[in-house]
């Protein structure tokens, strides 16, 4: 495919300076690998911990293969039959799939207009369903929408259950944007989710966390497999944090691409919503099959996401996005 724009990946490639050192770290990993990995990974985490920041230390820091091996852990430990886990689509589909793997019920609540769930919106649902668990996205996928502090306040102190919040994209959001991170001070049923995917350009590497209270990383200690983070994706991830500045210098450049399709999206005719990601969803699409089909025709993919007239579309580089704002005014609306 010459244009993939379809699974929110970071398209910009690892700097080279960058792409070497983790080549040593692996390189050094490899001459060791007869051996098990260090199954508690205590660099990987204090390096998360420096990065997160917050006063957080490795105690309060988790790791597993991919943010959904982190959440699919959670609802072992917290979920599973008998229980249920609260969700408001639409929003990252992963969330349902994983719960229905763990025999966790998934309970749909409602979003308020323009995808966004107010603190009210959040209790009301909290009190008609009574979960075990509260899955928020933050930003939403595939709506780009924020959460609010005050919405996961008000969900916390409404249930006795866990609340986890997702934040994929949450390098993606304005700088100095609040961070559910700013919220887990003397709440021990917080747990705030992120991946190193998006914003480290790590899709393949495979390696997702979360902070929260050392009692949460104890728990998922009685459900995760042996060994289950290997010494090379522990020695990949541990030097890719030790240039977050580099890495995450991409960050501003995705974000610029994302806000010229929010700019430009709407001159061809497509409205789009605002986004603190790195991909945009647009409407306006009246046929969002022949629209994905026509642009897959031109080498060009993209996503429907299920959501009627709408499509998404991942911010990528400047070529890729010139390419896909060219092929789409070439589709006959």
């Amino acid at each position: 495919m010459r244009v993939a724009l379809n699974v929110n990946e970071n398209t910009h490639p690892i700097p080279e300076a960058v792409a070497r050192d983790i080549v040593e770290a692996v390189a050094g990993a490899i001459l060791k690998v007869n051996r098990y990995p260090d199954r508690e990974f205590t660099e990987l985490r204090d390096s998360l911990a420096n990065y997160v920041g917050h006063g957080l230390t490795r105690d309060n820091i988790w790791a597993a293969n991919g943010s959904n091996e982190v959440l699919q852990q959670l609802l072992q430990a917290f979920g599973g039959p008998g229980r249920s886990v609260l969700g408001f689509p639409p929003t990252y589909s992963m969330h349902s799939i994983i719960a229905s793997g763990t025999g966790t019920r998934w309970v749909e609540g409602e979003r308020d207009d323009n995808f966004e769930i107010s603190p009210g919106t959040a209790v009301r649902w909290i009190e008609r369903s009574a979960p075990d668990l509260v899955f928020f996205c933050s930003p939403n996928n595939p709506t780009g929408t924020p959460l609010s502090l005050e919405t996961i306040i008000a969900a916390y102190d409404a249930t006795d259950g866990i609340v986890v919040v997702d934040e994929a994209y949450a390098e993606f959001a304005p700088a100095g944007t609040p961070t559910a991170l700013d919220l887990l001070k003397g709440r021990p049923r917080l747990v705030v989710s992120r991946t190193m995917s998006k914003a480290f350009a790590f899709a393949g590497a495979r390696v997702g966390y979360l902070a929260a209270d050392p009692a949460v990383a104890d728990a998922l200690r009685l459900v995760r497999l042996p060994y289950h983070l290997s010494a090379l994706t522990q020695a990949a991830a541990t030097a890719a944090l030790a240039h977050s500045e580099e890495m995450l210098a991409m960050v501003d450049d995705i974000k610029a691409q994302r806000d010229r399709l929010l700019l430009e999206l709407p001159e061809l005719g497509y409205p789009a919503w605002p986004s603190w990601s790195n991909f945009v969803l647009f409407g306006g699409v009246s046929d969002p099959h022949a629209v994905f089909e026509a642009l897959l025709g031109q080498d060009i993919l993209i996503r429907d996401i299920g959501i009627p007239n709408h499509l998404r579309v991942t911010a990528g580089t400047a070529e890729e996005t010139t390419e896909f704002l060219k092929a789409l005014a070439r589709i006959e609306r």
